[in-house]
């Protein structure tokens, strides 16, 4: 017997014959103590907090941009996507978002009711999705599957992500936006930290290959 069997028989010898006391030694613990910040001293939305997420995602390779009101986001849209031979789009989308779209780019609707398949999002050039909030200290996008975020398919397949980002949702450090998450557990969570990157032993950086290669950011506000 190696040393690790004999370790793991021993663990599983002390569960069994434990009779429930570990576990009331584990209730019985004081709290752990917390010394982490749960909260940044850059309020939601604020200057400060949205600069240091704009530094993070320019970092991370993403493409920031910013609109003031809906007319000037369709607009950047409709800019970003002109090339775009179709845009795969939530339910939840507003409408006058994709409102400058040239007359060539087909809007895919998807929906958890009617559903796109794999191989139909692997044939769309891109997605335009919102997003429920943004961690400033961390450059990174959640995605929850609201209606206006979608299906997590949808931002995995299309090579293009162009996301929606309102500025009264970028919190300044990662417990305040947990948090926030933590109203909706059971809501599926992606985590979007720049466009999709991995790198071999020799470091070699490759895009794309775990979801889009390309992300655009529009801060909305």
């Amino acid at each position: 017997m190696s040393a690790r069997d004999d370790i793991l028989a021993r663990v599983r010898a002390a569960v069994i014959n434990d009779g429930g006391r570990l576990a009331d030694a584990v209730a019985a613990q004081a709290p752990v103590a917390r010394a982490y910040r749960t909260t940044g001293e850059h309020s939601p939305g604020s200057p400060e907090a949205i600069e240091i997420l704009v530094d993070r995602l320019v970092d991370y390779r993403a493409i920031v941009h910013r609109a003031a009101t809906d007319a000037e986001l369709a607009r950047i849209v409709g800019e970003l996507l002109a090339e775009a031979r179709s845009v795969v789009v939530p339910p939840g989308v507003p409408r006058e978002w994709t409102g400058a779209l040239t007359d060539g780019t087909d809007v895919v609707r998807d929906s958890r009711e009617d559903p796109r398949s794999a191989a139909e999002l692997d044939e769309v050039d891109a997605v335009l999705t919102g997003s429920r909030l943004a961690v400033a200290d961390t450059g990174t996008i959640v995605l929850d599957g609201e209606d206006d975020q979608g299906r997590r398919a949808i931002t995995l397949v299309p090579d293009l992500h162009v996301c929606v980002v309102r500025t009264e949702h970028v919190v300044h450090l990662l417990p305040e936006a947990v948090t926030i998450l933590a109203a909706h557990p059971t809501r599926p969570q992606t985590w979007i930290s720049g466009p999709s990157a991995t790198s071999d032993i020799e470091l070699a950086r490759v895009e794309g290959v775990h979801g889009p290669r390309t992300l655009h950011v529009i801060l909305l506000g």
